[in-house]
């Protein structure tokens, strides 16, 4: 549900013995000033936190301890992804209030949870970012907290206010899963800054919106919706809703068509999906395309199939991941203007108030950019903000880099030319150095593909 007024920090608190939180070996050894504050950082708003001082808080350190989640990253990073460590500070992870439950981390069972993580050695940003798909808020620690925090940044994560595929139950009325995922994004901003300023004295210098797939979403929101709590954002991937279309429910039933026989490789085209991505669909028509569509068809239009009302309909693991013979047919245009207001609740307008670099894969078999960030540019360029967004296309590579362990031939991760254009923004907001204009990065025909962004003899493609 959206965020409400709650009970206060120090009420919650007194519960904290109830849960057992694992001190990790090395936590005493990290000592030192950095844990004299960590008393002093309460994040306003929270209905429950707890914090540690840790000697190291990449996934590096925290691999198999209560601080991370490594399986709810599985998928996102290609395994021979290298990242930092050695980064001392203190994380703090809490919640919200909220009266929603599907978030089990730490055996809370409760939303709105978050990480904040404080390096000893800040460089005065900060850089917030919401879970991608369905998933929680340490999703995203290996692709991007380790990096920001090796480079000095604050970094705090939500999961959104709701996660798993049956996220859409949260919420009274269609959109409100969704919505909720904006409420909470802008609260966690906030509060982090506020908490930034306890901790190092003043608050951030620079604040940075990231994210990939949904929170893609989330960064093109907050810039268009909130730019004054922001600097700038690096939009991984970013999945694009519109009232009227294109949005992930006019792309993805020509996807389900395809997965039950009905579609035909030209009807895929024409929804969007890149010729040449054929090889990849396979996997889709598994993992991705049935149950996504399923989902977001329950979270906007809960009454199109009564028989079918989401993942829940399905019995076994196969059920569940294929979609409903109604979604072959499902046509957004169609469906009544109480849709498309739902729809509209959460829809973006390309009206960013703060500099955007927005990556997409030419491969993705999930969010096509044809049907997606190719709109969500003309958007931008149609709105007047132009000069502010820079869009590139990275050839080769997909919606999960994982995909890339297994068509190494085929694909290439994501990540590094998002660390580029991290970087590159950095210096576009702080240095006032132009991107380079809109392109296609081409993919390394050698050298090391999983942490360049291009050929070691060239200059970076994105900087």
């Amino acid at each position: 549900m959206r965020p409400s007024r709650g009970v206060p920090l120090a009420a919650a608190t007194l519960a904290a013995a109830a849960l057992a939180w694992p001190t990790p070996a090395d936590a005493t050894a990290a000592g030192g000033e950095h844990c004299a504050r960590q008393a002093h950082v309460h994040v306003p708003g929270a209905a429950f936190q707890q914090s540690a001082c840790l000697t190291d808080l990449t996934t590096t350190g925290l691999a198999g301890t209560p601080y991370t989640d490594m399986a709810d990253q599985a998928g996102l990073t290609a395994k021979a992804t290298r990242t930092p460590s050695g980064v001392p500070g203190v994380q703090i992870d809490g919640y919200f209030p909220d009266s929603s439950h599907f978030n089990n981390t730490h055996g809370w069972q409760h939303d709105a949870q978050f990480v904040i993580r404080f390096p000893d050695h800040w460089n005065g940003g900060l850089v917030v970012t919401g879970a991608p798909g369905t998933r929680k808020q340490y999703s995203t620690d290996t692709a991007i907290s380790d990096q920001v925090l090796a480079r000095g940044y604050a970094y705090a994560a939500t999961d959104k206010g709701n996660s798993g595929s049956d996220f859409y139950r949260d919420g009274s009325r269609p959109g409100d899963a969704i919505a909720e995922w904006n409420a909470r994004t802008t609260q966690l901003t906030r509060a982090a800054k506020r908490a930034v300023a306890q901790r190092y004295g003043h608050a951030p210098r620079r604040t940075y919106m990231t994210g990939i797939s949904n929170g893609g979403y989330l960064t093109r929101w907050q810039l268009e919706n909130h730019p004054e709590l922001y600097d700038g954002g690096v939009d991984w991937e970013g999945a694009l809703w519109t009232a009227d279309g294109p949005n992930l429910l006019t792309s993805l039933p020509t996807a389900a068509a395809r997965t039950l026989g009905t579609a035909q490789d030209e009807d895929m085209y024409a929804a969007g999906f890149a010729r040449g991505s054929e090889f990849l669909w396979p996997y889709h028509e598994k993992a991705y395309w049935g149950v996504t569509q399923k989902i977001y068809r329950a979270e906007f239009d809960p009454t199109y199939d009564p028989a079918c009302p989401g993942p829940s309909a399905g019995s076994t693991t196969d059920q569940i991941l294929s979609p409903c013979a109604s979604d072959a047919t499902y046509d957004y245009a169609s469906r009544p203007a109480s849709v498309h207001r739902a729809v509209a609740r959460v829809s973006l307008t390309g009206r960013i108030g703060r500099p955007l670099i927005t990556l997409h894969g030419d491969m993705d078999s999930l969010l096509p950019k044809a049907a997606d960030s190719d709109v969500y540019a003309r958007m931008v360029d149609e709105s007047g903000r132009g000069p502010l967004h820079r869009y590139y296309t990275i050839q080769g590579g997909t919606h999960v880099d994982g995909l890339y362990d297994t068509y190494p031939d085929r694909l290439r991760p994501i990540l590094p030319c998002y660390r580029s254009a991290f970087d590159t923004l950095v210096s576009w907001v702080e240095q006032g150095t132009r991107p380079p204009a809109d392109h296609t990065v081409a993919r390394p025909t050698g050298g090391d593909v999983v942490n360049s962004c291009g050929p070691a003899d060239r200059a970076d493609p994105v900087r």
